[in-house]
Parts: C-alpha cells; structure tokens; sequence
C-alpha cells in the first residue's frame, strides 16, 4: 500500500473511531437558540407604597393592601403608618387596636431619628402620639396594659425632637392630672403655650378656659375669650362638647369691651395665619 493510501485509511478510522458528527453542527437552518429570561426586579418600598396607595383609591383594596404590607415590611415609614391609621379607625379593613399597635410601633422604633424638618417626621411623630394614647388606656384583651409613664414618655418625645402639636397638648393634660397624672399647672401652662400657637384647637380652647378664668395664669378675659373662640370654631367631634360649653360659658360671662377686644386680638391672630 503507497505512503498516500495509508494516510487516507487513517482519516477514515479516524472518522468511524470518532462517530457521527452533531446533527446540529450539520443544520445550517438551526433556530437560534433562545435568550435567558429577564429577571424580574422588585418594586422599591417607595413604588409599592405609591402603587398600593392608587389601588386603594381606585377601590382595589386587596391589590393594595398587598402594596403597602410589602412596602411595610421593606420599611417604608409612611406605609407602616398609613396601615397603622387603617386598622386604628377600620378604614377599608377590620378596626384592629393591635395591628395599629404593631404599625405605629414599627414606625417609632425604625425610624426615630429621622429629621424633624422630614417629610416623614409628621408621621412618625404620630405615631408617637398614637403609641402614647394606646399606653394611656391600654387595649382590652390584648399584652398592652395602661402605663402612663410610658405614655408622657412617648409624648415627651414627640414633643420635644419633633415640636408636635398633639404631643404637646397631650403633656398638658397630663401635666392637668388627666389619667391620675400628677398635677403641675406650670407645666401645663407651658405645654399649651407650645401647642395652641400652632392650631391644635384643644389646647387652644384649653388655654383660654384657664386663660379667662385667671386658673394658673394671669387672667386675661379678652384673650382667653380668643382663643376659646378658635377652638369652638374648629371642634367637631363627639368628644368637643367641652370646648362649646367653655366658650359659651365664657362669652355669656365677658363684658362688651372684652368681647370687643376678643375680636381685635381674633383679627390680628388670623393676620399672622394667611
């Protein structure tokens, strides 16, 4: 056998040796072969919570609970706030005290130190008060007993860090003896100076009854029948009907030059308002 038969003999042992070539490698028509799937990207905490805050308004309340749950859970502080709001008042969901509880608790422990200058600072700080105000009474057949130490405690933080209005009324009543508290009249005179300047109308009617009355302060009938008048202008609740009887108490009692000057001391308030 020449030197060229042998060489051809061993290519072809070597093909028979190797096996059938790939059917693919011979296809020339061969598909391309498809592209991984893209990976899906969860939401931020800030979408979900602005997606399930529109599905709520649309009247999906199922598709948007689920949105804010995950936007909670991802610690999203106006999320765990607005659900803690929900199950207080039973907007679109069961009143649920607890839930509210655990909500609003979230939100004080995640995000405490948030600046008070904040978008979320409001929130957090009432979530504060709402805390507070849970610890005022306790929630019946649940853990969380009434501890109002700990209750002057939230409200003393919300107050103090974040200048809040309610908190700040709420230590005034404290500071009134509400809830067995210890009275001090000063301080309670403070916490309402703090609060009623800032439009909470309860401490507004507050510090006018003990304004017009000369209780704990220097009475000044005129100024007191003022701020008694911002007050009933703003009650609206159930609970108010103090704050009506204050003022119409107050009025029934005051002379014409004091309700005279009560009206110039209103005008020159609301000036400063616009």
């Amino acid at each position: 056998m020449r030197t060229s038969d042998l060489s051809r003999a061993g290519v072809l042992l070597a093909i028979a040796l190797a096996g059938p070539a790939p059917l693919l490698a011979l296809d020339a028509k061969q598909a391309p072969t498809a592209a991984p799937a893209a990976a899906v990207v969860a939401p931020t905490p800030f979408q979900a919570f602005r997606s399930g805050t529109e599905l709520l308004r649309a009247g999906d309340m199922e598709k948007g609970l689920t949105e804010l749950r995950y936007a909670a859970e991802q610690g999203h502080p106006l999320a765990q706030w607005k659900l803690g709001r929900m199950y207080q008042e039973g907007d679109g969901v069961k009143r649920d005290h607890l839930q509210a509880f655990k909500y609003f608790s979230r939100v004080a422990s995640d995000h405490a130190e948030v600046g008070p200058w904040t978008q979320e600072a409001r929130f957090v700080a009432n979530a504060y008060v709402s805390l507070g105000s849970y610890y005022l009474t306790g929630i019946p057949d649940t853990q969380v007993e009434a501890d109002v130490d700990r209750a002057r405690r939230l409200f003393f933080y919300a107050a103090s860090y974040f200048g809040d209005a309610d908190a700040q009324y709420q230590l005034a009543r404290l500071s009134l003896g509400a809830h067995g508290a210890q009275k001090d009249i000063r301080q309670a005179v403070r916490w309402l100076g703090l609060a009623a300047p800032k439009g909470q109308y309860q401490a507004q009617a507050q510090l006018g009854r003990m304004m017009f009355r000369g209780e704990g302060i220097p009475r000044d009938r005129a100024r007191g029948l003022m701020w008694l008048t911002l007050g009933r202008d703003a009650a609206a609740g159930p609970d108010d009907g103090w704050i009506v009887q204050a003022y119409e108490e107050a009025f029934a009692r005051a002379t014409e030059v004091e309700r005279s000057a009560a009206y110039t001391y209103l005008q020159e308030w609301l000036k400063t308002q616009r």
